[in-house]
């Protein structure tokens, strides 16, 4: 998989891929990163990507003209490039949409700033536009690291064993079911010992209902769905 990041502050993005599990798995060649910045793209003289709201409003608003170069470039060297707009005016981003992003070959995720996009850019370029919560930040660059890490960890060989995908967080519309570790009493807390005695039918069925229970108490909205 290769992840495009069309950003002007790429510096923000890189370090995140030079440690731990991803850059181990960028190592391996099971992903690659490359950095689209739109300020190279800029006929301005003065190399500015951002003007006034049109009609008045706070703020100022990421032009066209630097996008849609920058953009129609991508398009041009990589036409099956899946293009993807983050923005809090849009959908919510959730583990479904990871999975399915996952089997695309190359994925351009394209970071916001100021008041965001102008309208046109999202008309021409946007296959898919995603939020990542209701809040707004600063730029896009969080929000696609949010997105890129969800997508690169069901790449198969990311994160090493498949098994570590199975029992995590909205699998089946659950949160995943509280863990444990060594030792079994910690400063006079105690592992369940369901799932201390080696059964493991009986540790399974414990955990399934630790999820539910966890799930009805933080988040009754999935299981609705089911």
């Amino acid at each position: 998989m290769k992840i495009t990041f069309v950003s002007l502050f790429g510096d923000l993005i890189r370090p995140y891929f030079e440690e731990s599990i991803l850059k181990r798995a960028m190592q391996k060649g099971l992903f690659t990163i490359e950095f689209l910045n739109p300020r190279d793209y800029t006929t301005d003289k003065h190399r500015k990507t951002d003007d006034t709201v049109t009609g008045g409003g706070a703020g100022m608003v990421l032009a066209p003209q630097p996008l849609f170069d920058a953009l129609g470039a991508l398009r041009g060297a990589s036409k099956e490039a899946r293009i993807i707009f983050l923005t809090p005016s849009a959908k919510r981003f959730n583990v479904k949409d990871a999975k399915r992003l996952a089997a695309f070959e190359h994925i351009a995720l394209v970071c916001g700033r100021y008041e965001g996009f102008d309208e046109r850019s999202i008309e021409r370029f946007a296959d898919e536009l995603f939020s990542i919560g209701d809040f707004v930040l600063t730029g896009g660059e969080l929000p696609a690291l949010s997105v890129a890490d969800a997508v690169l960890r069901f790449v198969p060989g990311v994160l090493g064993s498949g098994e570590s995908l199975a029992e995590e967080s909205f699998e089946g519309d659950l949160l995943e079911s509280p863990v444990w570790t060594k030792p079994a009493v910690f400063r006079g807390l105690k592992t369940p010992s369901a799932l201390l005695n080696g059964n493991h039918k009986e540790a399974a069925k414990l955990r399934k209902t630790l999820a539910a229970l966890k799930t009805a108490f933080f988040r009754p909205d999935l299981l609705s769905k089911s």
